[in-house]
């Protein structure tokens, strides 16, 4: 018996400290770009305190190694992948998705993803969030594939779409005291050729 409880103690002690760590790590991440009404010298010491617990989260680790791979399981499972930390949620970079749409006749039209409710509208800005911070270059092909095919579906006469991911850097509070504005900035882009029929697809 008095093993059994050294054991769920232990398995305490780890769940308890992986939360710790998660929510630690965010709560660093907001302070070192200044998200906070922290003063701003402590910025580098909240950057090293991340580097240092992201590393035993195991994010430096190659996506494939077990250590890794039992970590992100874990979090995922237990529901604690991402911390809420303790400071109100700050406005995050906002992340943009362009079609540029070109037909046989050589005209070239642009598109955004459409939504039918303030919910989709949600998830949209959701799954952007997830295209701009996916540390998968396959995995955000993909999703990004999948968006445009959903396009493309309202404008089968195209035979390319171009998909070009960027984002919108705003400024801080104090940035914008000095006149500082939001800037664009580009980060992927996709082309994607497809058939005439929406039934065929032709391979990027």
């Amino acid at each position: 018996m008095l093993h059994r409880r050294q054991l769920y103690l232990v398995c305490f002690c780890f769940h308890f400290l992986f939360i710790l760590t998660v929510c630690w790590r965010d709560t660093l991440y907001f302070i070192e770009r200044g998200y906070t009404g922290l003063p701003s010298f402590l910025n580098p010491y909240a950057q090293k305190g991340e580097a240092i617990l992201s590393t035993a989260l195991g994010t430096d680790l190659e996506t494939s190694h077990p250590v890794r791979q039992a970590l992100n399981t874990y979090g995922h499972l237990a529901g604690i992948e991402a911390g809420y930390a303790y400071f109100a949620p700050n406005v995050p970079n906002s992340y943009k998705l362009v079609f540029e749409l070109h037909y046989p006749d050589g005209r070239i039209e642009y598109d955004l993803p459409h939504v039918s409710s303030h919910g989709a509208g949600l998830r949209l800005a959701t799954l952007l969030d997830n295209l701009g911070d996916t540390p998968s270059d396959e995995l955000r092909e993909v999703m990004v594939k999948m968006v445009a095919y959903s396009v493309w579906r309202s404008h089968p006469d195209a035979t390319m779409i171009r998909a070009v991911l960027g984002f919108s850097r705003l400024p801080t509070a104090a940035q914008f005291r000095v006149g500082t504005r939001e800037s664009n900035e580009f980060l992927y882009a996709y082309d994607l050729l497809f058939s005439s029929s929406p039934g065929q697809k032709n391979a990027p």
